[in-house]
């Protein structure tokens, strides 16, 4: 490979009397000039060797064949409407449609609409609790800064302004006078994309009034926090304030909005837990937390004496992981078991009633609703089980189906296992393997290992058409839980964390060695894939197992541990990881494993497609911009390191469906090209 000429610079950081150059610093400023050019001639090589695939157009091709189905959402009820999000096949973005009785559905709000090039999204919807009134957020190329415009729902009429530069927000209705959102100050012209938010600003808008005369209601300068959000109750009574730090633990807040001037009462007053509203009965409230209950559970408290010495433990804790629901005055359960859901209906006394009746061994999402609604609709789903929604009756505790899944698809050819396996300090970790049936295990199936291992996010079962194409033609699809993850609770993730972050590593590696060893394939068969804190993953473990993988696919990945915390909402992740700032054992820690700093000359590495995208305003595209420049620097043997900028690689929606269909259909084509098979 002949590779775009990275220049490097003398450029040097002092850890702890420790010096640490960082050649390729330049790239970190993601507006300039030379910056702009050197993504260009990396994407230019990029396509360039992708086009010589013979069978990418083939690909391309199916998975359009496939993706070309009609998609709805569960529906929900608001006003006088029943509303759905629909899309007919291959459109950019999901339109969301209206109904009322039996009238034929009408188009209510069209995305996509609002860019000639699809990329515009719609990333929240909030209805006022009368329903004549909604809020819509939208991004632009899946950026995380979104618009806010609100609609008389009778005529689809623009109430108001249009709100700007909203961030990391909800929207909360307070009647149909306005609501509550949460933002930054904006960063500087050109830093958009790394330029740090640090103080998350709760406003109240008053539709009548301009944005610039919103009421600040907490956090800014006078009480900094990093995340603040915000909700009401059902009944509108309460507005229930969530502040944090960190991605992890939270600090609650309480105002009674019927009594005039009301003060905001403190909850709980630190980050250790975390906690959250789940309905209120007048002034009983429902909190979900994990304050002495690492698997989570349900309390109850009066609204006067809210703290947690007067709690009262109405589900308590159980041996699975914790989250909850409500719908017609029932609580939901939702379990997850292994990684794999459970849910079981709770009276408001904390009585078991029913365990819903799933369709299978999968995740089913949903279990919300309305205080007068005694029906739900929820989605099931698994590796072999397109989303299928189904309608669920709180009285009698039964499912019916409701819609099908639209996908020409035979889920009888395929099958997922969940296998246990041993990490290196002997930790049994779960992993689920999906392939066709039939399979022979002789070590040469193309094998894609995914992983997260953070932040508490679990991985629970999850069907994806573009993974189908890596099925039909032999692949095994494996999707390791490790630790870091909230598949088993709080002491889960904590052992994934700052200074045992490594074991997330070792997890996945020790899943990969598992694969290898019962013949489901090889390290000359063997890709690892993951995104942003799973980018990070994919960057640590090729560089301490090179000789284990054959392909890496690291997206929009946490690359450069040394200073991610000095950019966008970067410090915010410190719970997980720690900073080198922390300590020296932390910078130690971290520059040990940075997967930039722990390339080294003279190895060879997987071949390793970077992905990364050009609006993602979380996760800093120089991280991937260096991590690629130093990978081509070094690499030894025939191995390329390809950079690919997409559309949106990162966090939120936006992405066309023509540049989604492409974008998996280069990620497969590199896949079998690299491992000689189609």
């Amino acid at each position: 490979m002949i590779y775009p000429n990275s220049k490097k610079e003398t450029v040097v950081d002092t850890y702890f009397d420790t010096p640490v150059p960082d050649p390729y610093r330049w790239l970190e400023d993601d507006r300039s000039a030379d910056t702009h050019s050197w993504v260009e001639a990396q994407n230019e090589l990029t396509q360039e060797y992708l086009s010589e695939i013979p069978y990418r157009t083939e690909i391309n091709t199916r998975l359009k064949q496939l993706m070309d189905y009609e998609k709805f959402s569960a529906p929900f009820q608001e006003g006088n409407y029943t509303y759905f999000y629909k899309n007919t096949g291959l459109q950019n973005q999901s339109v969301l449609y209206r109904q009322q009785g039996e009238a034929v559905p009408e188009v209510f709000f069209d995305p996509n609409t609002f860019s000639s090039d699809g990329s515009t999204s719609l990333t929240g919807v909030s209805f006022s609790k009368d329903g004549s009134l909604v809020a819509f957020k939208l991004s632009d190329g899946g950026s995380d800064w979104n618009r806010v415009l609100v609609w008389n729902v009778e005529d689809r009429m623009q109430m108001g302004v249009v709100l700007q530069d909203v961030k990391f927000s909800g929207v909360a209705w307070q009647g149909n006078e306005g609501f509550y959102y949460s933002s930054y100050d904006k960063p500087a012209e050109g830093s958009q994309l790394s330029g740090m938010t640090t103080q998350h600003k709760l406003y109240f808008h008053q539709l009548t009034e301009p944005q610039a005369n919103d009421q600040l209601v907490f956090g800014g300068p006078s009480l900094p926090r990093r995340y603040i959000s915000a909700g009401l109750t059902e009944d509108e009574r309460f507005l229930i304030i969530s502040a944090a730090n960190s991605t992890s633990g939270n600090e609650l807040f309480l105002k009674d909005l019927r009594v005039a001037n009301a003060p905001i009462v403190t909850v709980v007053d630190n980050f250790d837990k975390n906690h959250d509203l789940v309905d209120n009965d007048g002034d009983t409230l429902f909190f979900y937390t994990n304050l002495d209950a690492q698997n989570g559970r349900v309390v109850t408290v009066h609204a006067s004496k809210p703290q947690p010495e007067y709690w009262q433990t109405l589900i308590p804790e159980k041996e699975h992981v914790l989250s909850v629901g409500t719908c017609g005055g029932k609580l939901f359960a939702n379990y997850i078991k292994d990684a794999i859901s459970l849910v079981i209906q709770y009276d408001r006394k904390g009585k078991l009633e029913y365990e819903v009746a799933l369709p299978g061994i999968g995740t089913a999402t949903g279990f919300s609703g309305k205080a007068t609604e005694t029906t739900l609709y929820y989605t099931f789903t698994s590796y072999t089980y397109p989303a299928t929604i189904f309608r669920y009756d709180t009285v009698t505790g039964t499912s019916a189906l409701y819609r099908n899944s639209g996908l020409q698809f035979d889920p009888q050819q395929f099958e997922s296992r969940q296998v246990f396996y041993r990490s290196k300090d002997g930790t049994a970790v779960p992993m689920i393997i999906t392939h066709k049936k039939g399979l022979v295990l002789d070590g040469t199936n193309p094998t894609v290992l995914y992983g997260y291992g953070g932040f508490n996010v679990s991985l629970t079962p999850a069907f994806s058409t573009g993974n189908i194409v890596l099925l039909e033609r032999g692949g095994v699809y494996a999707v390791a839980n490790l630790r870091g993850g909230g598949e088993y609770g709080e002491a889960w993730h904590l052992a994934g964390t700052k200074m045992q972050k490594q074991n997330v590593f070792d997890d996945f590696i020790a899943a990969a060695e598992y694969l290898i060893g019962a013949k489901y394939t090889s390290k000359e068969y063997l890709a690892v894939m993951g995104g942003s804190n799973g980018g990070l993953l994919v960057g640590a473990v090729i560089t301490q197992r090179p000789d284990l993988f054959k392909v890496a696919f690291p997206a929009v990945g946490v690359l450069d541990m040394l200073r991610y915390h000095q950019f966008t909402a970067g410090a915010g992740w410190a719970f997980d990881y720690g900073t080198a700032d922390d300590s020296k054992e932390m910078f130690e820690y971290l520059h040990r494993y940075s997967p930039l700093h722990a390339l080294k000359a003279g190895v060879s590495y997987p071949a390793t497609l970077v992905t990364t995208a050009d609006h993602d305003d979380r996760v800093v595209p120089a991280h991937s911009f260096k991590f690629a420049a130093t990978l081509q620097e070094l690499q030894q043997g025939d191995a390329p390191t390809m950079i690919s900028i997409q559309t949106n690689a990162g966090h939120g929606a936006g992405k066309p469906m023509d540049k989604v269909i492409q974008e998996i259909a280069d990620r497969w084509s590199f896949l079998f090209h690299q491992m000689g098979t189609k």
